[in-house]
């Protein structure tokens, strides 16, 4: 029997879901208990910024750069580069280029940082390598086909970071607009025995320059570059809506359309592939955090579900397009996607070591 949340916009689409005796959900009821303390919090949210900001100003005195900033060209990325500006800090902005950048995501991130005078790295990957662990997970027929970017972006990051000798990472991730995502809509993105063992499987081009960043990388990175990963958005007054008015207002940003959609294959997989695949539509998960942050009413969202995730006009102009980038045809394209659906757990990978190795992590070092 079909049953949503009588709160948010979640169902037993997540086969994981519980509901309560009124008919609330463990995700947002999980947002209200835990992650909501997470969130912006008045004095209390001001007073760990301002002590953040002057941290991150004294170890960067005698470095050109002192801290460093992901972007996509999305809202959350730009939106964090133009407050780390108002902070009075220097960020270098770095960009990883895996092939599927929007035009749009491009020019937004160029107009913004030259406007904003941050300096911008940007890392392209070796696509045939790339290329080919992307089939590697759509031929696995799993959720996690962002998980080889995923990955990616952290690894990047963490090299450009010792390479500069820069502590901090400061990300655009934000419990505001990302605060509810079930397990199922993507499995670790870190669990490199999990990547390698999909590689291996399915891969035929051997990974020599893939930016690896799993539980050993991982150590090295916090514990002996002591570089840490902070989310300011999280500690500031967060409102998609307003933060896109700023970025329209003052660094010439235009809209791309979706969540994520300034990477074409990530609109694809998020609007697409998952949805009709696996039944996943992360619009759910979204329009529920919101709803839960008080950022969008629950009729809203409900009326905005109706319409489908995709376009079927633009489909299969897209289609065609990626089986062109991924150097197949369409009809083997249509084969893999119509591939019987698996999970992480019909592949090797480490996720009883991994959760406890970082049950034991925040249990010493988090507080």
């Amino acid at each position: 029997m079909y049953r949503r949340c009588e709160r948010c916009v979640m169902d037993n689409s997540d086969p994981n879901i519980i509901f309560d005796s009124n008919g609330f959900c463990n995700h947002c009821n999980d947002f209200f208990n835990k992650i909501s303390n997470e969130i912006y919090n008045g004095e209390e949210s001001d007073k760990k910024l301002k002590n953040i900001i002057t941290l991150i100003k004294s170890k960067g005195i005698n470095h050109k750069y002192d801290s460093i900033i992901g972007v996509s060209g999305g809202v959350d990325s730009i939106y964090l580069c133009y407050l780390a500006k108002h902070w009075g800090l220097n960020p270098l902005a770095v960009h990883m280029d895996n092939g599927w950048n929007a035009r749009v995501a491009v020019l937004n991130i160029k107009k913004a940082l030259d406007i904003l005078g941050i300096d911008l790295y940007t890392v392209v990957l070796n696509w045939e390598e790339f290329k080919d662990l992307q089939l590697s997970f759509l031929k696995a027929s799993v959720p996690e086909a962002e998980n080889p970017t995923d990955m990616a972006i952290q690894g990047v990051l963490h090299k450009i970071a010792a390479k500069h000798k820069i502590k901090f990472i400061l990300s655009g991730g934000n419990y505001a607009t990302e605060g509810i995502l079930p397990k199922r809509f993507q499995y670790n993105p870190k669990d490199l025995k999990y990547l390698n063992s999909i590689h291996k499987k399915f891969g035929k081009v051997k990974l020599k320059d893939f930016p690896a960043f799993g539980f050993i990388q991982e150590t090295y990175y916090k514990l002996f570059k002591k570089i840490k990963i902070l989310y300011p958005l999280n500690l500031v007054p967060y409102n998609k809506k307003e933060a896109v008015k700023i970025l329209e207002d003052k660094l010439a940003w235009e809209n791309y359309g979706g969540k994520h959609h300034e990477s074409i294959y990530t609109k694809f997989i998020q609007s697409y592939y998952l949805p009709v695949k696996f039944n996943i539509d992360y619009r759910k998960a979204t329009y529920s955090t919101q709803i839960c942050a008080g950022e969008i009413i629950r009729d809203d969202a409900l009326a905005i579900l109706k319409i489908p995730p995709y376009n079927s006009l633009e489909l299969e102009k897209d289609k065609e397009y990626l089986s062109k980038k991924l150097a197949i045809n369409i009809v083997e394209l249509d084969s893999i996607l119509n591939l019987p659906p698996k999970t992480y757990k019909d592949y090797p990978n480490d996720e009883k070591r991994l959760e406890f190795i970082y049950k034991m992590y925040f249990l010493l070092y988090k507080k």
